[in-house]
């Protein structure tokens, strides 16, 4: 058993209900990692598990992704081993110094790439790889739109994309962030506040392929009025609230467009696609074809104060929760 500082939530509600605290993690399980944490990611994600929006049994601590050195592993873990360095996306509860979790899901760091980089780009880093890849891959001309080009999965996703011979707009809520995204190689950047439809369409003519929208309910329209006809709307996230309802009519409407909700689980379930996944934002992170983008940094015990400034929209790029 390890004694270790954490962020623990023991009702729902706003970053007020983090509090930081030193709970117990017991010895590693068969098949379970005990990680001594370097560098945790920040996600919308956790976000949803703090209001309710994804409901969890409370107490709880929040966080999936993470970077850190093996501590210890359960019976019948071979492959990784005491002393490795090792980043994951689905450990569950790593807003903490220690954290404890499927050894399974974890992927070593290869040589040359820093932990910090890593616990950026696991979750956010092969959820671009989904979007981009997964889902439908991208080619050379297709014409995408990217909203929040400037968060995390959205600034990653745009160098990506670009790198794939894409032609990519970028939506962003502030001049300031537009800088960035235009830095990133988008060929358009758009601000929320405009029309973006009809600003589309003067670009494109009839509409982009693709729409990739993390952004959630206040954008859910302006993705589909922004598509070609047959193009395809990735809605996957929830940063403005839950998509509303709407009848698969209205999609035929609009162009005989098509919808998908994915999440990333369902793309790396197998210890096999985790590593393809894995080593694709890897390799793409050492040819320079995406970057962390590490745009700020939170000690653990301000993990609430991350929180406000994620849904404040006041963050930029990937954000990092430093564990001691």
């Amino acid at each position: 058993m390890v004694r270790t500082n954490a962020i623990v939530i023991r009702e729902t509600g706003g970053p007020e209900v983090m509090s930081y605290d030193s709970v117990d993690l017991p010895d590693p399980k068969p098949g379970q990692a005990l990680v001594k944490q370097t560098a945790i990611g920040l996600n919308f994600i956790d976000t949803y598990i703090r209001t309710g929006l994804y409901p969890a049994k409370l107490p709880t601590t929040p966080g999936f992704e993470g970077a850190g050195v093996v501590e210890a592993v359960g019976e019948g873990v071979t492959h990784v081993k005491p002393g490795d360095r090792v980043a994951y996306s689905t450990f569950s509860g790593t807003y903490a110094e220690y954290a404890l979790g499927p050894a399974d899901r974890a992927v070593k760091i290869p040589d040359g790439i820093a932990d910090d980089e890593a616990a950026a780009l696991m979750l956010k880093g092969m959820t671009a790889w989904m979007l981009l890849f997964e889902i439908k891959r991208v080619m050379p001309g297709d014409k995408l739109l990217i909203w929040a080009a400037a968060g995390g999965v959205g600034s990653i996703a745009t160098r990506w994309a670009k790198a794939l011979g894409a032609y990519v707009i970028g939506v962003t809520s502030t001049p300031e962030k537009a800088e960035l995204v235009k830095a990133n190689g988008a060929d358009a950047v758009l601000l929320s506040s405009e029309d973006v439809p009809a600003r589309v369409k003067e670009l494109t003519g009839k509409g982009v392929d693709i729409s990739i929208d993390g952004v959630g309910k206040d954008s859910a329209m302006d993705s589909l009025n922004s598509l070609r006809p047959c193009g395809l709307y990735i809605t996957f996230g929830n940063a403005s609230g839950a998509v509303e309802p709407m009848a698969p009519l209205v999609l035929q409407q609009k162009g005989s467009l098509m919808m998908t909700r994915p999440t990333l689980f369902h793309y790396t379930t197998t210890r096999e696609d985790l590593e393809r996944a894995a080593l694709a934002v890897f390799g793409a992170l050492k040819v320079g074809a995406i970057k962390a983008d590490i745009g700020q940094r939170y000690e653990l015990k301000d993990a609430a104060q991350a929180h406000r400034d994620l849904e404040g929209r006041s963050t930029t790029g990937s954000t990092i929760i430093v564990p001691s």
